[in-house]
């Protein structure tokens, strides 16, 4: 046994030589269940690869190491070892199914599976059905989510800037209901509107462990998003606002038509002076609704009074504050289009304040078509910005980039639309005071 023990370094080296250069010979002792063959039948083996005689004094003391208490803890952990070393030489990953492969499989094109994936309306029920069965038989997202999760933390991370604005609740609410399919778990942390913590944030995301990023921004584009492509962490940004580069894939709202529905609906009541009352002017989506509510005033005829354009905050204490400040104008506005509706909030608040009342008074249109603006008094007119479906769409981009499946496109809007409420009156019925 001494001198076995002595020949063990060399008896090592050489073992793994040979499994690694005559592996041909040799490949079947690496399978874990045959990793306790016979003596017999590894002395054949290894006498094959290294062509030594079976009476070779080195080769005995290999056996003598084998065969004793000891070689689990000398030779076979080298065995071991070359299991995992052949695993990770020799074992290529499953090819993965793309959705070309589904389409075919389905007899579809590619464009009716991406519409199938991202849940949209304008699919025959039948050819739905024949395209999910598909993706069901083929594990499509749940299967390579499944086996990205097996060397990865199986979370998402989402930012936003906060749960009290009920519009980043409804894009949360979208997000979660794709997860909901998957494996993947949510880890949502809040910035509270605070560029700083937003910025510590996602240096901490480029550090640790994720699968993918959703991002919600109170601040416009990050200089992050940079690092996060650099450091080929997937991500989306959703309603992004600030400009964002070709490679970075967002999810928006058509903000520019959503401002043009909103001054028509007003303009078609025989309403002229028409406040503006928006988020911050450099932000992309503010400066869209303002050229939105400019052309559809341009187009009448109706000069556009500056007085009337109001910049700020989406937050309550922005309409309410910039609504006193219209109040007090020499000549007041008739209607308020608010840049979002937890801004009408505001500005319902300053109006009764006042003593005005809406829709007498003050003809008043929102922005997000939150679930509180059809269940307050009266309720709100505003323009639906599709935020659970923004959610939901950003979270299927999300999950092809986190298994590499190229997307349709990196810049995905949805589109806006009117719904008409209580909170506007034609102008013959408002009287508005200071």
């Amino acid at each position: 046994m001494e001198p076995a023990i002595k020949e063990s370094a060399l008896i090592r080296s050489r073992v793994r030589n040979a499994l690694r250069t005559k592996r041909s010979g040799i490949i079947d002792l690496l399978l874990p269940n045959q990793l306790m063959c016979t003596r017999m039948a590894f002395c054949r083996a290894l006498g094959e690869c290294w062509n030594i005689p079976s009476r070779d004094e080195l080769f005995l003391n290999l056996l003598l190491l084998l065969t004793c208490g000891q070689s689990s803890g000398i030779l076979l952990y080298i065995l071991l070892e070359e299991v995992g070393h052949f695993q990770k030489m020799n074992v290529s990953p499953p090819k993965r199914r793309t959705i070309a492969e589904i389409a075919s499989k389905a007899g579809v094109s590619i464009p009716t599976v991406s519409r199938v994936l991202n849940n949209r309306p304008d699919v025959a029920p039948g050819t739905r059905e024949r395209v999910e069965q598909v993706i069901k038989e083929s594990g499509f997202i749940r299967s390579r989510v499944r086996n990205v999760l097996k060397e990865s933390s199986g979370i998402v991370d989402m930012l936003v800037p906060g749960l009290t604005n009920l519009y980043s609740v409804e894009i949360v609410r979208g997000v979660e209901e794709v997860l909901e399919r998957t494996e993947l778990r949510l880890a949502l942390s809040l910035t509270h509107d605070s560029l700083q913590l937003e910025q510590r944030w996602l240096a901490k995301v480029i550090d640790g462990a994720t699968d993918g990023v959703i991002l919600v921004l109170a601040h416009g584009q990050s200089n992050r998003l940079d690092m996060l492509l650099r450091n080929k962490i997937p991500f989306v940004v959703v309603d992004h606002r600030g400009e964002l580069g070709p490679d970075v894939p967002s999810v928006a709202a058509t903000n520019w038509l959503g401002g043009r529905l909103a001054t028509e609906h007003l303009l078609s009541l025989g309403h002229r002076r028409i406040a503006i009352i928006s988020g911050d002017a450099a932000l992309p989506c503010s400066r869209d609704r303002i050229a939105g509510y400019r052309a559809v005033l341009e187009d009448a005829g109706i000069p556009v009074d500056p007085a009337l354009i109001r910049p700020g905050r989406f937050a309550q204490q922005t309409g309410y504050e910039q609504t006193i400040a219209l109040l007090d104008l020499p000549e007041p506005p008739t209607a308020i289009f608010a840049g979002s509706d937890v801004q009408a909030m505001g500005v319902y608040a300053a109006l009764r304040a006042r003593g005005l009342s809406v829709p007498d008074s003050m003809s008043v249109v929102g922005f997000d078509d939150v679930p509180i603006a059809s269940i307050i008094t009266p309720a709100l007119t505003t323009v639906r910005q599709p935020l659970v479906e923004m959610g939901r769409v950003a979270t299927t981009m999300l999950l092809r980039l986190i298994v590499e499946e190229p997307l349709d496109s990196k810049r995905v809007e949805l589109t806006t639309t009117l719904i008409a409420r209580e909170s506007c009156a034609p102008l013959q019925f408002t009287n508005t005071g200071s």
